[in-house]
């Protein structure tokens, strides 16, 4: 990772990994196929350090560009907040941001499939746990559940 050109703003890995937890969305940046830039904003979950996991429909743009290319983005904001400083007679924006390089990989083992569903269920609608079991049962043949392996710490940075 480059060195931030505000160093004193730059936070750690354990940092920036909150950031990530906290996020609604991440963005997933990747290269088509034709060397393009594609990116979208995905619902992520970390499982233990650096491994994150999203689902999707088993065809697409996304699985064309990780076929293709399975370097990765990341990018992620916990906390944003525009203002004006009246005294300064400033715009700024204070912020916590994280982001990550990894490598995308198709799960095709069920049990870890149906471990990241799991995790990504208990993470965006954790009240309805108790429909888990169905809902995989029913759906996990057609789902499709990508991990992406942190090649290197992540790096967040804050404006406090």
């Amino acid at each position: 990772m480059r060195e931030m050109r505000k160093a004193q703003r730059q936070k750690d890995e354990v940092w920036a990994s909150g950031v990530f937890d906290k996020a609604p969305y991440v963005t997933v940046s990747m290269v088509r196929p034709d060397g393009t830039p594609y990116g979208l904003p995905l619902s992520l979950v970390r499982s233990g350090g650096r491994t994150f996991y999203f689902h999707c429909a088993d065809e697409g743009e996304k699985i064309d560009c990780m076929r293709s290319n399975p370097i990765v983005s990341l990018s992620a904001v916990s906390r944003c907040t525009p203002k004006y400083e009246e005294e300064k007679n400033n715009f700024t924006e204070y912020y916590d941001s994280a982001v990550a390089i990894g490598r995308a990989e198709i799960v095709t083992d069920d049990a870890e499939k149906i471990a990241a569903l799991r995790l990504l269920c208990e993470r965006f609608l954790p009240k309805y746990m108790e429909h888990f079991d169905e809902a995989v049962n029913r759906s996990l043949g057609r789902t499709t559940v990508v991990r992406i392996d942190l090649l290197e710490p992540p790096v967040g940075k804050s404006k406090p």
